[in-house]
């Protein structure tokens, strides 16, 4: 398949998919969400007040309309149907070319570059992500700039290794599988020092320079209460994402940070083969989605100046594919696999509106960079102008 016909294939898919997605949304909001389906001039964004803080929440392991917006999959995400989407700007088709990796595409997300090292690699990604952008700019300190994200080299995801940018000027990365695994094995809190190795497998990870708000003594200790008050309150103590929501509760409220970053990726069981495990972990990322918008809006830190944005790092595959598992994998990069969403919220952003025109998932990063006031200047994607 040339490079025309395999763009022609995924706009076709991605429309049929986008087509779904709208038509459940007029039947759930009426004339609301889908009233706004714009495909050649879009709506820009309010003249409103913008947000001084933003919080983005990303699915690892992606999740397919047949498990979310589709007909059949709407009992799995109750709350970003009737509680987030009415309030947000919702873009249906978020296509993703680059390659399919749960590692090597969020860094795709935080550069706004698609990335191409080895995804399983302990590597930084080789463009600016937007913590540096942002950081640099604006004179931030590491305090101000969080990751909480899995394992399997995450903790690189939070700085580059581009020559004009790292060295410092990354995000603190906290890495709540690690630590949870480290908590349940008989840590005790003298031992929680230890948790700040600068390894492959290390559960925190701090820009290394000369001056850093949070100590890495207090940082050690701020996740110690953290967890051991997770561990005693926890739903389960078996989901790395239930306590990557306690510890952004806890961050928010004891450092209120403007540039939050969650990685969740308890979806990514789905490769287990087991799909109500894959279907349980769809409806956690849901009410995780709603807690934190909840925990937003109740925090005078966060209210009413805080933009939250949500999407998945690509799909998964379909079922009619003979290449590949439907929901377990996603390895045939099909249009399925690729084709997503993203739902924005937060002041200064349109409410129930729904946008049809195909955007990259690229495109997150120089938005946000325009929404936090600072430049993405090595970026290849381009603001949403719906949002900014």
């Amino acid at each position: 398949m040339n490079g025309v016909s395999r763009d022609r294939f995924f706009q076709n898919a991605s429309a049929a998919r986008s087509q779904s997605r709208r038509e459940f949304l007029r039947s759930v909001a009426g004339t609301g969400a889908a009233t706004a389906l714009l495909s050649f001039r879009p709506l820009r964004a309010a003249a409103l007040p913008r947000a001084q803080k933003t919080v983005v929440v990303t699915f690892g392991g992606g999740a397919r309309d047949e498990e979310t917006f589709a007909p059949e999959g709407q009992a799995y995400i109750p709350r970003l149907i009737a509680e987030l989407i009415p309030q947000a700007t919702f873009y249906t088709q978020v296509i993703n070319r680059g390659i399919l990796g749960h590692y090597v595409a969020t860094a795709g997300l935080a550069t706004g570059c698609y990335e191409t090292f080895n995804n399983f690699a302990p590597v930084a990604p080789h463009n600016p992500t937007i913590f540096e952008y942002y950081r640099r700019d604006l004179r931030r300190p590491a305090s101000d700039t969080w990751v909480i994200a899995p394992s399997n080299g995450f903790n690189r995801i939070g700085e580059s290794d581009h020559r004009l940018y790292g060295k410092g000027l990354g995000a603190t990365v906290v890495l709540p599988k690690q630590l949870l695994n480290s908590a349940t094995q008989g840590t005790t809190p003298s031992d929680y020092d230890h948790l700040l190795r600068d390894n492959y497998e290390s559960s925190i990870a701090v820009p290394l320079t000369e001056e850093t708000a949070i100590s890495l003594h207090h940082l050690a200790e701020l996740m110690q209460l953290a967890v051991t008050d997770f561990l005693a309150h926890a739903r389960t103590v078996s989901s790395p994402d239930e306590l990557s929501l306690y510890i952004a509760q806890h961050v928010m409220r004891t450092v209120a940070p403007s540039l939050i970053w969650i990685t969740l990726h308890d979806i990514d069981i789905a490769h287990s083969g087991a799909f109500s495990l894959y279907t349980d972990a769809i409806t956690r990322s849901d009410r995780i989605c709603a807690e934190l918008w909840k925990t937003i809006q109740s925090n005078p830190e966060y209210s009413g100046k805080t933009n939250l944005c949500i999407l998945p790092d690509f799909g998964r595959d379909g079922d009619a594919d003979p290449g590949g598992n439907g929901f377990q994998h996603h390895r045939t990069g099909d249009a399925l696999s690729r084709t997503t969403w993203l739902m924005a919220l937060g002041p200064g952003i349109r409410e129930n509106v729904t946008i049809d025109r195909p955007v990259e998932s690229i495109d997150l990063v120089p938005t946000l960079a325009k929404l936090l006031g600072c430049e993405a200047r090595f970026a290849q994607g381009h603001p949403l102008v719906e949002i900014v």
